[in-house]
């Protein structure tokens, strides 16, 4: 019993009895209207009955749908949002037991002989419940457009705080890779003989020439005898 009970929680069906509920009580007063400005149309007295019938057993509905969803959002609301679902609830716990007392009222202006000189006082109590559903109706509608009970805007009056994230660093501009300046040797020229003594002005040795303090080198007799041959 208590997974259907969780699963009928589950489907939200408040709104949808709601509606059945206004415009079955609505209809079955404005039967009842009709019926009265023509007697002779009987059927219209019954349809009436019906409507109200129907119209109360839904009023139960909404009083327990009402019950669970009131429950589901009660901690969302703020203060102002808390007090319009007192009330609203309220309304929608005793009006129920109104309208149970309304249906029973019609069974015996319907089957009952004496009742029916009940029947204008009657129309007007219907009438007067069939304006408080509508109030009521009414509050529920301020409850969902003006403070979100049931919508999504009672999430975006408070966000789920979300774990901070830490911004990646931009990303670096490539830079030129830095060039190593290599100088280019110069080539040396080789130095020529005799190039040291032309720059210098300096007569290169000779053989014949001895090296200051030695004495000259002189002509040995194989020389002279080679000079004479």
């Amino acid at each position: 019993m208590q997974a259907l009970i969780d699963t009928l929680k589950a489907w939200q069906l408040h709104p949808f009895v709601d509606h059945f509920t206004v415009s079955l009580i609505v209809v079955a007063v404005l039967v009842e209207i009709v019926a009265s400005i023509m007697p002779s149309r009987l059927w219209l007295r019954y349809m009436a009955l019906t409507l109200l019938v129907l119209g109360t057993l839904a009023a139960f509905g909404s009083q327990v749908t009402g019950g669970w969803e009131a429950e589901r959002v009660w901690d969302s609301l703020s203060e102002p949002g808390k007090a319009l679902l007192r009330r609203h609830g309220w309304w929608g716990h005793w009006l129920p037991y109104v309208f149970a007392v309304l249906a029973l009222w019609r069974i015996l202006l319907q089957f009952v002989g004496f009742a029916a000189r009940t029947r204008l006082i009657y129309l007007i109590v219907a009438i007067i419940a069939a304006g408080l559903i509508l109030y009521q109706g009414f509050l529920g509608g301020d409850l969902v457009y003006d403070y979100g009970a049931g919508t999504a805007l009672l999430q975006a009056a408070a966000p789920i705080a979300s774990p901070s994230v830490v911004p990646a660093p931009p990303p670096m501009s490539a830079s030129p890779i830095p060039t190593v300046f290599v100088p280019t040797p110069t080539p040396i020229a080789a130095p020529t003989p005799g190039a040291a003594s032309t720059v210098t002005g300096t007569p290169a040795p000779t053989a014949s020439s001895a090296a200051p303090g030695e004495p000259s080198p002189t002509p040995s007799s194989n020389d002279s005898s080679t000079k004479n041959l």
